[in-house]
């Protein structure tokens, strides 16, 4: 089981998000403790008010608002009972067994989870310190959970990289078929709270991969000058499609300002992961001796990476971000370094994509050649190695070997010089 805590300023945002899905079928109310009546009772304003309340007796404490999220493998499927149990379990473990909350069951994601909403201001108005909570209490309480009920262990060897529990992957927002606000919402609301971005083009680089845009507009317009900020949904070619709406319109408030609060946090959680991106890129050019652009991007796509390459209107490369879903953090190349920008990468690049370009004008409108970029089988007739090839992406581990067999390096394998041959016939003439 996965136990993420996140903290707020908004229990009405955190309350909307839920209710949202429940509304559009993808969660369901399971458990409503200290509220004082049965699930089925309670109204909208009931939930809000109970915590409200409570946030209203401290008015000195703005981080009120607590959302948990209990996370568990694909294999199990837990029945409702045993959530509760589990939830009931885990707020007691962590201090919160006394304050009031609602958990949610939802269902928009392959794995099952609950989510838990409630305050960390109780009945005297002190506050609940959140101070490291996820270390001191959340992690042990899961450990002993796990045993408890037999889940399968977070941290355990055995899991599958493949399979591990996810976080919630938001659903491209497709115009028309869901409510324009509510799915730009639901979109904004995964990515900004799953995803660890440091400028509005890589929160946007995320976005857009659900089909949403933040929209600063021009330099030189009000809305510039003011720090406005609106979304939109995108269709499938990148045009903006429906009804713009304001950010402050949104659940939790997603303007400029509370974004760039989050740039400076987001700057040191996204740290842990730069060397697994890099390497995930090197194992990517390790593996060939030359690769195209699209080869690339295809390549570390498999890897649950995005490489988006930015262009101004006259269609130069300028920029290039890179996503990395698996752990949801995002790049720039110059953030990598040098070889990672796109002049860096362009570099190499280059002459792959030009002869690729060269090759498809020669035959691609006859049909004649049909170019392929992943590494075909190498040649075996090893005594015209020197012959051009036109294997664009043969394996760099092909050359060392055809080197050694060649004798041109490597361990062993050279062949006897002219000169040794010499000496050794003069040294026979003297016997």
């Amino acid at each position: 089981m996965v136990a993420r805590i996140k903290s707020s300023k908004s229990i009405r945002g955190l309350l909307n998000y839920n209710e949202n899905k429940v509304t559009a079928g993808q969660a369901q109310l399971i458990m409503a403790s200290l509220f004082g009546t049965e699930v089925e009772k309670l109204k909208f304003s009931d939930k809000l008010n109970r915590l409200l309340h409570l946030t209203e007796l401290n008015d000195r404490v703005k981080t009120n608002s607590v959302h948990i999220m209990l996370n568990f493998d694909v294999s199990e499927k837990p029945d409702m009972l045993t959530m509760q149990q589990i939830a009931t379990a885990y707020m007691d473990k962590i201090g919160f067994g006394d304050q009031p909350y609602l958990v949610y069951k939802h269902d928009d994601a392959a794995h099952a989870h609950i989510h838990i909403v409630t305050t960390n201001i109780e009945t005297d108005g002190n506050r609940i310190s959140l101070h490291n909570i996820g270390k001191t209490l959340s992690e042990p309480a899961r450990k002993e959970l796990e045993v408890e009920f037999g889940l399968v262990k977070a941290d355990s060897k055995a899991i599958n990289k493949a399979n591990r529990i996810k976080p919630i992957s938001p659903e491209k927002a497709v115009y028309g078929k869901t409510p324009t606000k509510r799915a730009i919402t639901n979109v904004v609301g995964a990515v900004v709270s799953q995803y660890k971005f440091t400028s509005l083009p890589e929160f946007n680089a995320v976005l857009k991969q659900f089909n949403v845009t933040a929209d600063r507009g021009k330099e030189g317009t009000l809305m510039f000058e003011k720090q406005g900020l609106i979304y939109s949904i995108l269709d499938e070619n990148g045009n903006k499609i429906g009804i713009p709406f304001k950010a402050s319109s949104l659940n939790d408030k997603p303007t400029l300002n509370n974004l760039e609060a989050r740039f400076a946090q987001n700057e040191e959680k996204r740290k842990p992961f730069k060397e697994s991106l890099k390497n995930s890129i090197e194992k990517v050019f390790i593996n060939y001796k030359g690769i195209t652009k699209d080869a690339f991007i295809k390549q570390l796509q498999k890897q649950h990476i995005q490489a988006v390459f930015r262009q101004n209107e006259q269609g130069i490369t300028y920029g290039v971000t890179f996503i990395d879903n698996y752990n949801k953090a995002v790049f720039n190349g110059s953030d990598l370094g040098k070889a990672y920008t796109a002049k860096g990468l362009n570099e190499k690049f280059g002459p792959i994509d030009q002869l690729a370009k060269q090759k498809q004008d020669s035959y691609g409108r006859t049909g004649q050649y049909q170019p392929t970029y992943l590494p075909n089988t190498p040649k075996t007739d090893y005594l015209k190695a020197d012959e051009p090839t036109e294997q664009y992406l043969q394996p760099s581990v092909f050359d060392r070997l055809l080197n050694n067999l060649m004798g041109k390096g490597g361990d062993g394998g050279a062949p006897l010089t002219t000169s040794k041959k010499k000496k050794k016939q003069e040294r026979g003439k003297g016997l």
